[in-house]
């Protein structure tokens, strides 16, 4: 008869900001993962960033899931009860998805107060520091959301037991607002199948204009500024190409729409007031910021989605729709992935790319669509691979514990 496994908690510290879809999605995919791979274990969330009802969803989601929040100290411990709790109970500190070890702080704290082990599922590591190095080679495990990252720890010196690629966990996402994305593509007149999504992004997030807490200098301002100005209009005057060449060929909408919060500011401006007047009527402005489960509901019912930021495309994936990630330089090498993942035709760097090739794709996409769908089933069922591989060798360190 076999043994039956070792019920263990893991804390999963999550949730790094609202103001982006893409890192509300991250904490929702994990969840996802732990509930589908790991169902023997239990699963808290540790969460960074709560608001913008963010924790209703979640719970609406997984009603069986608690969410903490709080800080932990190295030497005091953590300052909520419920926290207290959480680090009590928890076998395993997991570090979520996302563009580092973001948490590092809490990390770090975590093996000084506790001494009980972490690992981390799904995270990009770009040139570490010392710190963050000696932080790293601590982990039980490192799962890199992108294969260069691993080419990075290696040469940091960071030698783990388990060190290999598992996609970022938004890859899992499953939330849903079938509701609100129905009431709002009526309200627009968006039909399903018959529209396109497009996301904007500046080069270099300007964080210091909607995070109070991110204080950057007049210099470093007036650099991204600089920087953002420059490649603007470059950049997505490629991207207006192709919502022309799709409103003319097909009669059908285009739903200009954020990943974050700021991007509301940049839609008219960069992707709508400078179209030909008889592909205007055809584009739709969203002019509301959404949850990952609204948005994931509306890019369902999108024939594709093409975005300079690389969250949608991935949501999109995760409910079945084609997806072109437009990949500037400065978004880190977490656009890694998605040549990791098999879909190279779908990524392009920006730099090397004229709107005519990114336009000819879309419409091959739209074209050739159940060709698409298959190119797209072959990338998820390599990332679900990826993901089976890291829940088991999870599975196996938390039996030791």
């Amino acid at each position: 008869m076999a043994t039956e496994p070792t019920r263990r908690t893991l804390l999963l510290r999550s949730g790094w900001q609202t103001e982006n879809i893409g890192d509300i999605a991250h904490t929702a995919g994990v969840l996802r993962l732990l509930e589908e791979l790991l169902p023997h274990h239990r699963a808290i969330l540790w969460a960074n960033a709560l608001e913008r009802g963010v924790e209703p969803m979640l719970h609406r989601r997984f009603p069986q899931v608690e969410i903490v929040s709080g800080k932990l100290d190295a030497k005091h411990g953590p300052d909520n009860d419920s926290l207290a709790n959480a680090v009590e109970q928890a076998h395993l500190l997991l570090h979520g998805s996302g563009p580092s070890l973001v948490a590092s702080r809490d990390v770090e704290a975590w093996l000084a107060f506790t001494g009980k082990p972490y690992g981390a599922w799904g995270i990009t590591t770009q040139t570490p520091d010392d710190r963050t190095r000696r932080i790293l080679s601590q982990a039980a495990f490192i799962y890199t959301r992108e294969t260069k990252s691993l080419d990075h720890l290696k040469d940091a010196g960071v030698e783990q037991p388990v060190r290999a690629f598992c996609p970022d966990g938004t890859f899992a996402i499953d939330l849903r607002d079938e509701d609100r994305a129905a009431a709002f593509m009526e309200s627009h007149g968006l039909e399903e199948g018959r529209f396109i999504c497009v996301v904007p992004r500046l080069r270099v997030t300007p964080y210091y204009k909607f995070k109070p807490r991110v204080k950057w200098t007049e210099e470093k301002i007036h650099s991204v500024t600089e920087l953002n100005e420059k490649w603007a209009e470059l950049d997505h005057a490629k991207a207006r190409e192709a919502m022309i060449r799709w409103v003319r060929e097909t009669g059908n909408k285009v739903l200009a729409c954020p990943e974050m919060t700021y991007e509301l500011d940049i839609i008219q401006e960069l992707l709508i007031d400078p179209l030909p007047d008889d592909v205007k009527p055809h584009v739709v402005r969203r002019e509301e910021y959404w949850l990952p489960d609204e948005a994931g509901s509306v890019y369902r019912r999108a024939r594709a989605i093409l975005s300079f930021e690389c969250h949608s495309p991935i949501i999109a994936f995760a409910h079945g729709t084609p997806a072109i990630y437009l990949r500037q330089p400065q978004d880190t090498i977490k656009g890694q992935m998605w040549y990791d993942i098999g879909v190279p035709k779908w990524v392009f760097e920006i730099e090397q790319t004229d709107g005519d090739q990114v336009a000819s794709r879309l419409m091959d996409i739209h074209n050739n669509h159940d060709t698409a769908l298959a190119y797209l089933n072959d990338a998820m069922s390599l990332a679900e691979t990826r993901f089976t591989q890291a829940a088991r060798q999870i599975d196996r360190f938390l039996q030791t514990l």
